[in-house]
């Protein structure tokens, strides 16, 4: 039967074609996603002998686990298709089996904590574009010492006993030898594959305020890399400041606030508010190392939504109008006040509630912001309030700006209306 070896994908294809006819569309996608192996598997002597084969269906383990128990019926509904395809052919027995595909894996070992490669390589690759100098205003020798002890890794070149001997006459007796980003790929400091917090300790020193004094550069870096970092559980926040310039470090994202501020993101996104993007990246470099700031940017960012959604609607707003009359007026205009609900639909008076508590916390918000808050001075007895605590003002901001936006949309998509007629705010 060695035909089903060499030309399985003829057979395979018309299995496929069997199982679409049919409606068995679940099993010819997988046969389709599949990698086939055809194996001799036994032997029966029997009436004068029949071989036994076994055709092993290999894909995505992610997929395989997918489909759990279900995968023995699909197995046997591509089995028995095959079975009608070959039987013309041969009087051997066969069976068809779905099984996880086994291929290299180099990065297996890695947690979901960790910065994949890809992750590194697309950081990389926009430093590239942009022509950043990764060692800023230092010496290549002089910045890689300030993160390595460069006479304990080894010289490429055999007249240097050491990494710094070596790096100094390439990069600059001779600083043609190699490319400008030849760090990126060096194996002495394997920043592709490494530990993530070595990584990460490498992006903060090229925006040290030593390396790299113009204060508008580093924070633009920092963007760019909290943006490829984020989606991996990490971000550059500031720590302290140098000579009034941040200093940043690299912290893993803690799940609450990560999913939060991420949510927030997507909310600006869609509000097209850029001002609210800066304050999403101060408020989340602000969570853990400053809670009081973390408040009042939650407060802010509120502020921002509601005066960005009643300005597309054409509600003129005042500078004096505070937050709980801002939040009156996105509710009215959002026709979230509770008279919106029938009294006949089931759990109304729930939904009432639920409505009048998002008008609330905007307020409980606001005062506790003037309490813990920034913006206010405090006397020598003070205790501000914890990261968890701030934590607690973020993710509820957040859901409020979430819904009134997902409402703005559903309301603006229904509802079409000139951007040229204003309304004042109610009082």
């Amino acid at each position: 039967m060695g035909y089903i070896s060499d030309n399985y994908e003829s057979y395979l294809a018309t299995v496929a074609e069997l199982l679409t006819a049919e409606g068995m569309t679940e099993a010819a996608e997988v046969l389709r996603l599949s990698n086939a192996k055809v194996e001799e598997t036994g032997f029966d002597n029997w009436n004068g002998g029949t071989t036994i084969w076994t055709i092993y269906l290999q894909i995505e383990p992610t997929k395989y686990a997918q489909l759990g128990p279900h995968r023995d019926a699909l197995a046997e509904q591509i089995d028995n298709r095959l079975h009608s395809v070959l039987e013309q052919y041969t009087d051997d027995w066969f069976s068809v089996k779905i099984v996880p595909e086994v291929k290299p894996r180099p990065e297996w070992r890695q947690t979901d904590a960790d910065i994949p490669r890809v992750t590194r390589q697309n950081i990389f690759d926009g430093l590239r574009i942009d022509n950043v100098d990764w060692s800023g205003r230092l010496e290549e020798v002089e910045f890689l010492q300030r993160l390595y002890d460069l006479e304990s890794l080894p010289s490429h070149d055999s007249r240097f006993p050491d990494a710094a001997g070596d790096i100094w006459q390439h990069r600059v007796n001779n600083p043609q030898d190699w490319d400008d980003d030849w760090v990126f790929g060096d194996p002495r400091f394997n920043l592709l594959r490494g530990p993530s917090d070595t990584f990460v300790r490498f992006l903060c020193e090229m925006v040290h305020p030593v390396v790299r004094p113009d204060r508008n550069e580093s924070l633009k870096l920092v963007q760019q890399f909290n943006e490829q970092l984020r989606g991996d559980g990490w971000h550059l926040v500031e720590e302290e400041k140098i000579a009034g310039r941040p200093r940043y470090v690299g912290r893993r994202i803690t799940n609450s606030s990560g999913r939060s501020v991420s949510r927030a993101r997507t909310v600006a996104d869609a509000l097209d508010a850029g001002w609210m993007q800066k304050e999403i990246e101060r408020l989340e470099n602000a969570i853990d190392r400053d809670p009081a700031l973390a408040i009042g940017t939650a407060k802010d960012l509120v502020e921002t939504c509601c005066k960005s959604i009643l300005s597309k609607r054409g509600v003129t707003v005042s500078r004096s109008d505070d937050l709980p009359r801002l939040t009156k007026a996105v509710a009215k205009e959002l026709k979230l006040v509770p008279e919106g609900i029938s009294a006949e639909a089931k759990g109304a008076e729930n939904i009432r509630l639920v409505l009048q508590n998002l008008s609330a916390l905007t307020k409980n918000l606001a005062e506790l912001r003037g309490l813990y808050g920034s913006g206010h001075g405090r006397d020598g007895k003070y205790k501000g309030l914890e990261p968890r605590h701030a934590r607690l003002a973020v993710s509820a901001a957040v859901a409020f700006i979430d819904f009134v936006t997902e409402t703005y949309h559903q309301r603006h998509a229904g509802e079409p209306r000139s951007m040229g007629t204003e309304s004042p705010l109610p009082s």
